[in-house]
């Protein structure tokens, strides 16, 4: 019998991969699936010429047949967006403007984080919902009719909310039924036009305006009296609720399966496993910012305050584009301590578990290094907020110069400074090996990748000028490594 690994060999490892795929939907029910009517009154009201149309992988099937009923009703040549560099819930305006875009048609879930780029219309899958198994399994869940309750949703089941808060309202006077809002640049879903609001009060009730979703509270009470429930799957989507309103009890209806839940999710040790990573970011040396979005507003501002944050903790930062993040991409960059993610709040949140190094989110890098910012149960995984001018932004602790602050590490027990390089004078070129840390005369290595390549075990690579003795050159082998031809056949 045949080696199974030879090269002569004729045998294959086969292997069986399930993958699902979703058939393409009939035409006749495209309209009611995409909404194509109302599509091209955006694009013809605004009078576009060029169209992106951006769809996730699992709804690519049906974009050829909307690509053609869209040029068929409207004056504008539309261009299918697949595959985009980062999650699909975000909108992808690079790519719509390499093509010449004017607008951009998103379809399927979203994030909803804002954008300004180009003018943007939202096409959400609407997905079959129980409306009355859902009011049943409610009623079930919340049993006191005098429950304050929150209804939230993925934006796939924003159709039937109006219909299942009429069912619900007459039982449960205090339930409340958030409304979807879209932020941006002349934005609209379905053809409705974007309303802008922020977390204020108007008259004399909160208003809470989180994720694209909007409600308001009732007079003299607060978000932690009331109870969430959630329509939709298990996800992202849901995940960034609860750990944004983490003092809330959470309940669930999963419309594909028609059964409903208590959320038992402990949120307590989610906490901590994040508070875990901020300890890590806290001894970290080198810090790497992960751009995971190019197409969500402010970006760059956030990238530009963690830059400073972090070099006024005195670690070094470096900045990487890579698209899609795996563990492999990472793992190149043995020299970096940990990572910071840029990105939307629903992909910020990324379990870092099989990754050498950790992945924070901006929230936490910004506790790690910002001494004015405390921990407590509130969590933020909108990045926005953390600017100036946002609901949870702290200003940069002033530190007088030479001044240098120490702390014990919880995770090692070792002593660490904080804010080294506060007072880095700027007149040391950036080609120094080590400046100033301070008064003291204390020396700080800021070429942090030079000197972990120098300090690794491992070597390779390696250009060994003058080292090297020059010998005279032989006839190398022929064939694969497996079976060189030299070496005969067994």
């Amino acid at each position: 019998m045949a080696d199974a690994f030879s090269s002569s060999s004729q045998m294959v490892i086969q292997r069986v991969v399930d993958v699902t795929v979703k058939t393409n939907s009939p035409p006749e029910k495209l309209e009611e699936l995409y909404h194509i009517r109302k599509t091209c009154n955006f694009i013809n009201q605004h009078n576009f010429k060029k169209v992106a149309l951006q769809f996730p992988d699992e709804l690519l099937v049906d974009s050829v047949g909307i690509a053609a009923e869209i040029e068929k009703h409207s004056n504008a040549k539309p261009f299918i967006l697949g595959d985009t560099s980062y999650g699909s819930c975000c909108v992808d305006e690079v790519a719509a403007e390499h093509v010449g875009a004017e607008c951009i048609v998103h379809y399927g879930r979203a994030c909803l984080s804002p954008s300004k780029r180009l003018p943007l219309m939202y096409v959400f899958e609407s997905r079959p919902v129980d409306v009355s198994k859902c009011a049943s399994t409610f009623r079930d869940l919340y049993p006191d009719t005098q429950s304050h309750v929150v209804i939230l949703y993925d934006v796939n089941y924003v159709h039937a909310i109006s219909d299942l808060a009429a069912l619900l309202s007459s039982d449960y006077p205090n339930l409340i039924a958030s409304e979807l809002v879209i932020k941006g640049e002349q934005c609209c879903s379905h053809g409705q036009s974007e309303k802008q609001h922020d977390d204020t009060e108007q008259d004399d009730k909160q208003i809470i305006c989180q994720f694209g979703r909007q409600f308001s509270l009732k007079n003299g009470l607060c978000i932690t009296d009331y109870s969430m429930f959630f329509v939709g799957q298990e996800g992202a989507t849901l995940r960034n609720f609860m750990m944004t309103w983490n003092r809330c009890a959470f309940c669930s209806f999963d419309p594909s399966t028609m059964t409903g839940r208590t959320e038992l999710v402990r949120i307590n040790c989610a906490l901590m496993k994040r508070y875990y990573a901020i300890e890590r970011a806290k001894d970290a040396n080198v810090v790497g910012i992960l751009v995971g979005t190019l197409g969500v507003a402010d970006y760059l501002t956030i990238i530009q305050q963690l830059k400073e944050t972090i070099r006024r903790a005195g670690k070094k930062s470096y900045m990487f584009a890579m698209g899609k993040l795996n563990v492999p991409k990472l793992a190149n960059f043995l020299e970096i301590d940990i990572f910071v993610l840029i990105a939307c709040p629903e992909n910020s949140l990324l379990d870092s578990s099989e990754f050498y190094k950790p992945v924070v989110t901006p929230f936490e890098m910004d506790m790690a290094c910002n001494n004015n910012r405390e921990w407590s149960e509130e969590y933020v995984t909108d990045f926005r907020h953390l600017l100036p001018g946002g609901q949870n932004h702290v200003p940069l602790a002033d530190q007088q110069e030479g001044e240098e602050e120490t702390d014990v590490s919880l995770i090692t027990g070792a002593l660490r400074s904080r804010n080294l390089l506060a007072s880095e004078p700027t007149e040391f070129p950036y080609s120094s090996s080590v400046v100033l840390r301070n008064q003291t005369l204390t020396v700080a290595n800021t070429n942090s990748a030079a000197s972990f390549l120098a300090e690794r075990s491992w070597h390779g690579l390696e250009q060994k000028l003058g080292e090297t003795p020059v010998v005279k050159a032989v006839e190398g082998r022929r064939g694969i490594a497996i079976a060189y031809e030299e070496e005969g056949t067994s």
